[in-house]
């Protein structure tokens, strides 16, 4: 099923993807397609070609660089660019901290740092979790004292993903250790160069460096470098945690990965037949793309929702939670459907046991370490257990 579009909606598709058949990179899409690593520079380059466009910060407003997107432009926007292979745009700067300076910043604030996420000369990190405050995010301990014009940080952030990259982090900090938990938290910018500030990578268990622990030792940060007001960033981190939330849903992604898993389930073979007429296997994906297709709705209403400024409430929760069971069971899908082949270090039996053409060393190779990266989607941004604690407060009054 395929939502309808108007006319000029369907025109701006067409747009779209004359765009992505031009300028997207087919070394690049080649990458995303078979689940491989991008390197800063490829993400840097997509970036660079985006911005040009102007269609890098599509959510933005126009008077601070955004296309003047609809919703509905964004949502088909971001479905266009998953099923060429376009990657995933690095969401700290321009799609966290840009909507929280926007709407929060002061204007010298927005003047310096905004065009810079634009041009990529800040690459910017998110410093939230730490050991002891995770799904709890209120009981952090990273204290930041004000001394003359700056403040003096001390504390530890980690899960930083792709902080080996950033030279930026934002960072919530606590600015009033008396006061209560969701109280006395303020919103701080950090240069990653700052004397006191260490780095150290955490590898995942596809042995890849894609997060970091944060170390800061009386790291000075000067006081215009705080977003809104002292002791008030709690209403910041919230602000960002509905975009980060609705951002993980990943809708377009999901829809990719479905046509991917639909391709390698015609191709693999069980018992004389494709493994798509198999009853139990095809029962499975017809149901997770029918949530497909369900939260296909759900997130154009979100999309909405913070049209002209608004901001999404419990729904962007009810997205996080299913987006994130929906492509997780997807690659689970994807992982079965390869059996032995998805193991790792054995591509030269990668063109066993298909018909027609393989589905190819480079998907069957991805497919268990995708599957095991992506069961974080259900526990970083505010676990799914957590949201589900949202909902319940949001709508049920529970």
């Amino acid at each position: 099923m395929d939502l309808n579009f108007t006319p000029e909606e369907e025109a701006f598709r067409a747009e779209v993807q004359a765009f992505l058949n031009e300028k997207l990179p087919q070394r690049i899409a080649q990458k995303v397609k078979a689940g491989q690593r991008l390197t800063k520079a490829d993400q840097d380059e997509w970036h660079a070609i985006l911005n040009e466009r102007g269609w890098y910060a599509n959510h933005w407003p126009q008077a601070w660089g955004g296309p003047g997107w609809t919703p509905v432009q964004k949502f088909i926007f971001d479905h266009e660019c998953a099923l060429a292979g376009g990657p995933r745009i690095v969401p700290f700067g321009v799609n966290m901290l840009g909507p929280v300076l926007i709407k929060y910043g002061n204007e010298a604030q927005k003047r310096y740092w905004l065009p810079r996420i634009l041009s990529g000369e800040d690459w910017w990190c998110q410093g939230y979790s730490e050991p002891g405050a995770g799904s709890d995010l209120a009981s952090l301990k990273t204290t930041a004292v004000r001394q003359g014009d700056h403040y003096i940080v001390n504390g530890q952030k980690t899960w930083t993903t792709q902080g080996q990259h950033a030279n930026m982090i934002f960072c919530l900090v606590r600015t009033d250790r008396d006061a209560k938990p969701q109280e006395g938290i303020s919103f701080l910018l950090v240069d990653m160069k700052s004397p006191g500030v260490e780095l150290r990578p955490i590898r995942t268990l596809d042995g890849d460096r894609e997060v970091n622990e944060v170390f800061f030792t009386d790291v000075k940060v000067p006081v215009e470098n705080l977003v809104g007001e002292e002791n008030k960033g709690w209403t910041c981190a919230k602000y960002l945690l509905t975009y980060e939330r609705t951002g993980i849903a990943g809708v377009g992604f999901s829809v990719a990965a479905l046509e991917k898993l639909k391709v390698v389930a015609s191709k693999v073979h069980r018992n004389g037949k494709p493994l798509s007429q198999d009853p139990l296997f095809a029962t499975r994906m017809a149901k997770v793309e029918i949530d497909l297709e369900n939260m296909k709705t759900t997130n154009l209403r979100v999309i909405a929702a913070v049209a002209g400024g608004g901001v999404p409430g419990a729904e962007s929760s009810m997205l996080k939670i299913r987006g994130t069971e929906i492509r997780q069971e997807i690659l689970s899908l994807i992982r079965r459907a390869m059996g032995p082949y998805a193991l790792p270090y054995i591509e030269e039996a990668q063109y066993e046991g298909y018909a027609d053409e393989p589905v190819g060393p480079k998907e069957a190779a991805t497919a268990a370490a995708n599957y095991f990266n992506y069961r974080k989607l259900s526990i970083f941004g505010g676990s799914n257990e957590i949201q589900k604690n949202i909902i319940s407060k949001m709508i049920l009054g529970l």
